[in-house]
This record gives C-alpha cells, structure tokens and sequence, in this order.
C-alpha cells in the first residue's frame, strides 16, 4: 500500500491529508486559535462538585469548563495531587521522582468527592476536545508521547504493545527498558520500538524526562488555571504516530514546517529524511494532487462510489446513520451476488468515511439485505478487515437479523465537517434570476460597448450550449449580423460549465474583458 502525507499551509490554519493508494482516507486541519488539543496538559482548579454525576467540573483557564468523571481519575490521583500542590508551594526537589513518595493507589468505585475539595488545584490532561455545547474532557492519568514509547508519571510498570507479536522481542524490550527507565515513571512501549537498540530507546526516555521537567517548571510558575504543556503540533504528531516504513512522501508547502518536519525526522528516523520533499508548484498543493476534488466528492450528504451505487450519511446527536444504495447502474440478475458486490464496496468506503470525516460514537450501517449466511459472515469479516487500518478503538458488530451492522468508534474530536455545497453564479443564492428571454438584448448591449471601447480587440464570447445553440441557429445567424454591424468576426465558444444565464468576454491573451 501506497502511503502519502500531504501538508498544506494557510495563515490562518494548517490542513494535512493522508493518503492511501491515491485515496484520501484523513483529514486533520489545525488552526492557530485552537484553545484545546488533545494530549495538552493544563493545571486545573475544582469550580464544581458534582456528587451525582461522580464528576467535577474544573477551571482550566478558558471559557468552557472542562468535565472530569471519577472513572478518568486513574489509581495514581493521590500522588497527582500532592506533587502538584508541593510544586506550587515549591516544596518539591525537582522533577525526577526518584525521591517522591507514591500514594496508595485510589479507590475504583468510590465518590468524587471524597477526592476533591472545591478550589483545590490538580494537574489534567485533555482526553476528549470540546465537542457541541460541551467543554473538554479531562484525564488525570498524565501521559507522555514519544515515537517509541508512551511515559506516565507516578508509575512503575512496564508494558509491551499487543501489535508486537514476536515472544523474544516482546521480553527484550521489556527487559532493556525496566533497566533504563528511570524510577516512578511507568512505560508503554510502542510498536515503532520493534528492533530499535538501547541508545534509541534511552535517548527518547531522556527527552520524556525533560519534557516533565518543562512541566514542573510552569507548575512552579502557576497561581491560576493556565496550560503547562502544548501537545505537538498536528504534522508533528501526525509523523509521531503514523510513521513507519510503508510511506513513500511526505509533501509540505510550507518552508518553516518542512524544517521543523525535517529536523523532527533527522532526529528520530533519520532513514526516512529522504522521501520528505517541500513542495515548489505554482498550483495549491491540494489541487496539484487531486485532493480538493476528493474532498467535494467525499464530504457529500451522499457519497457516490465508482460502480454507481452511493450511501446516505445522516446524523444525530446520538449516532450517525448510514444507508447503502445500489444505485441506477446496478443490472446483476443474481440479486444475491450483486448485493453482496454492492456492500463489499460500501463496506470499504464507509470505513474510509468514518476515518475522513472522524464520525465517533455509534454508527448504524443498513446494508443491502443478504439471505445467504455465508454472504452475511463474508460482509462482517470484511467490514473488520477495512476497519483494522483505523487508529480509532472501535468495535464492529455482526449483522443483527435486520441487516444492520453496528460500530461503536472513540470520539475524542468532534466530527469534520466541510460544507461542499457553492452560491449558485446564476441567483447567488436568492433562488432567483433574470429572465432568460431578455439574455441576448443583454449580450447585445455589452457587446456594443465592448466593441466601441475597445475598437481594435479581438473579441471572443464564452455562454453556455443552449445559448450559442440560439445564436448560431438560422440561415444568418446572430454571429453574421454581429460581423455586418461592426466589421468584426466575434468568435462564439460554447463551454459545458457555463450556467445558462452567465456569460464572458475575453480578448486575443485570454483575459476577461470586464463589464462594470
């Protein structure tokens, strides 16, 4: 499989795509205003106890107030809470744990508020952005990412991603990094570690290390609710997470990212510096590739696949519904077989569409009905299969007997939504026009004072079929009457995308000639 990672940069905001054998799969854009990212580390201050609900609301500096449930708490809270009110009040030695007590670990199932008390100051992080009339979501299980490694404060175990299969491997990694790692620091080692040696592994827990130490140091700094840690930005982290051997670009059009992408690369997987490459071309990066098309073609209400057959994508507060349609072109006399064709293709574009437009929460897919049970496991096999490429936890359900297929998918943003649809040129949006009978007058008169003003031109009018039909029908036609009037050849082009009532002159270099 092709992989391709395109950044495009504008101003105002950062849009990066990701490409799969030349199909558009995600779409992160990233603005400069952004309050809230995902993994940003904040110090928070109870404003609200909510015995109830088992949460607390928390002032984090913003205008939303950010949710926290006892369930996101995490068994390490007590040590949360007193390191961070020692390294306010400037108790604490530094950031090294190393002489920091742990607390006992907290309770699973007990009440929120036999943790907080009102205005007291603890340290979160962003496990959910604001998603709707809703504010963040916090965590206090503080955690730490690296290409190789995911580092949590206040622990001591080790653990090895599932993904990496091979028993030795698992008990090297394990092994090497329980020797390294230094003390009251808990390590999560990812499948980028695969075959990675000691000096690799040792110099990314190192700048882990200093990243907590950036933290302790705007702890010390803190009186009030502020930020203490920026997430990296999305490119960054994008490379983070997603980087492996089985990208073939990575295309930026912006000189300062591609420096910083450049130097993020050198840093940790200097092999790959070479298929990053900035981009020069006179036409946007997105045009270049095709992506802007994509982009109109997948965000529709209902997206159309290459065998003519399409989806319906509706939403809820709770769910998103999606319908499967064969469409116009289908003409398979086995309806079984044809069926199934039609929902194999589905099943691949809607995990695609989950991924591009980050549809979280549960997804309700009404495929077309299959009888045959065999069909049916085939389409529940594959719809897992198209789902295993997704970063998102996810759960897909088999096909209840009513031909739905279930899947619940994390929700940690909220939903990308691009708007595909254009003011119409013809009413710009009032849903009405001039009359289509008095057109040609109209043409006449511009053609007269083109002709006057720019004696010499040459002219040439651009409208649309239907209109250069009525100007060249008849025996002499509109055209030749043009020629007798001003001793001119006005050359007529007829143009597919011209809206009925829209027309253009242009000169000999192809510029517009404009009518004010």
């Amino acid at each position: 499989m092709e992989k391709e990672l395109l950044v495009k940069s504008t101003p105002t905001e950062v849009e990066i795509a990701l490409i799969e054998d030349k199909k558009l799969v995600e779409l992160h854009t990233q603005t400069n205003d952004t309050q809230f990212s995902v993994g940003d580390i904040f110090l928070g201050y109870i404003k609200m106890l909510r015995p109830g609900l088992n949460a607390a609301f928390l002032d984090v500096g913003v205008r939303k107030d950010a949710f926290l449930h006892y369930t996101d708490l995490g068994p390490q809270i007590m040590s949360v809470l007193d390191y961070t009110k020692k390294t306010i009040d400037k108790q604490s030695s530094g950031h090294h744990l190393d002489n920091f007590t742990l607390k006992p670990d907290n309770e699973k199932n007990g009440k929120i508020d036999r943790v907080f008390k009102k205005h007291q100051p603890c340290l979160v992080q962003i496990l959910k952005e604001p998603i709707s009339t809703k504010g963040p979501r916090l965590t206090c299980e503080i955690t730490l990412a690296g290409r190789f490694m995911v580092m949590s404060p206040f622990k001591n175990t080790v653990s090895v991603s599932k993904k990496i299969v091979d028993n030795d491997e698992r008990k090297r990694l394990k092994v090497l990094v329980e020797s390294i790692k230094p003390k009251n620091f808990g390590i999560i080692i990812r499948t980028a570690a695969s075959g990675k040696k000691v000096a690799d592994l040792h110099d990314e827990i190192n700048k882990l290390v200093s990243k907590w130490g950036r933290i302790t140091e705007e702890l010390k700094k803190s009186k009030k609710p502020a930020k203490v840690l920026n997430e990296v930005d999305k490119t960054e982290g994008m490379l983070r997470d997603i980087m492996n051997d089985s990208f073939n670009k990575i295309i930026i059009d912006d000189p300062e990212i591609y420096n910083s992408a450049k130097t993020y690369l050198q840093s940790v997987a200097p092999d790959q510096v070479k298929i990053l490459s900035s981009y020069k071309g006179k036409k946007p990066l997105f045009d270049h590739y095709g992506i802007s098309k994509q982009i109109k073609s997948s965000f529709s209400k209902t997206p159309t696949m290459s065998s003519g057959a399409y989806l319906v994508i509706e939403h809820t507060e709770a769910m998103h519904v999606v319908d499967v349609n064969s469409g116009p072109k289908s003409q398979n006399r086995d309806q079984e077989s044809s069926a199934l064709k039609v929902n194999l293709e589905a099943a691949k574009e809607i995990a695609r569409q989950l991924r591009l437009r980050d549809l979280g929460g549960l997804v309700v897919i009404d495929f077309i009905d299959l009888r045959n049970k065999e069909n049916k496991n085939i389409l529940y096999t594959k719809m897992k299969e198209f789902m295993a490429g997704d970063r998102a936890q996810h759960t897909v359900l088999p096909l209840s007997k009513f031909g739905l297929i279930q899947i619940t998918r994390q929700r940690v943003k909220p939903e990308l939504k691009i708007n595909t649809l254009e003011v119409c040129p013809s009413c710009k949006g009032t849903g009405n026009i001039e009359p289509a009978l008095l057109l040609p007058d109209e043409i006449e008169r511009h053609l007269k004072f083109i002709v006057e003003t720019y004696p010499n031109a040459s002219i040439t009018l651009k409208v649309n079929p239907l209109v250069y039909t009525f100007f060249k029908k008849g025996v002499i036609t509109r055209q030749m009457n043009w020629f007798k009037t001003y001793r001119k050849w006005i050359k007529l082009v007829s143009d597919n995308e011209m809206p009925i009532i829209q027309y253009k002159f242009y000169n000999k270099f192809n510029d517009e000639i404009r009518i004010e």
